[in-house]
């Protein structure tokens, strides 16, 4: 019986333990993607934040907060028990001020998700695409700025703009 209390409070340990562990190395992560896409605004000019490739796709400007929206909706929604209400973004226009706007986005994800150290990641939530664990949500939080991310990057390339240097680990 001994043994068994000591096994299953040591493989607890461990659980919680690798849970920390994508804590922060989520956080870790997240810092770099913050700076990466610093990186990416700071060398669009500003008269042209509201390029676009096409009429069907959005701005450069409309993309950078189509991204903020989305890490709002999805730390807050599934990491708090606060109701996500999405924020107007038609005044922010210039570019120090869309600047401040991702410092404080991300910033904001980062210190929802640092609250959340130590919680079951394996944990199930209601998703639009069906049930999803809280792990799974942490990743759509870094994988869907990272694809709106590379679409920026095209941008900069078809205004022959040369892109930042990767930050991704």
């Amino acid at each position: 019986m001994k043994k068994t209390l000591f096994l299953m409070a040591v493989l607890f340990g461990n659980l919680l333990t690798a849970q920390d562990l994508v804590n922060e190395t989520f956080v870790e992560k997240w810092d770099n993607s913050k700076t990466y896409i610093l990186d990416i605004l700071k060398v669009m000019p500003e008269e042209k934040l509201d390029y676009k490739p096409t009429q069907r796709e959005m701005s450069f400007k409309d993309q950078i907060f189509h991204i903020l929206d989305n890490m709002a909706w999805l730390s807050t929604t599934y990491f708090t028990n606060e109701k996500h209400i999405k924020k107007d973004h038609s005044s922010i226009v210039r570019k120090e001020d869309i600047l401040k706007e991702i410092e404080n986005s991300f910033d904001n994800t980062k210190k929802i998700i640092e609250a959340n150290k130590g919680i079951d990641l394996s944990q199930k939530v209601d998703f639009f695409a069906g049930q999803k664990t809280k792990l799974q949500i942490l990743n759509l939080l870094q994988d869907h700025v990272t694809h709106h991310r590379g679409q920026l990057i095209v941008y900069l390339n078809l205004n022959q703009i040369q892109p930042p240097k990767y930050v991704g680990w």
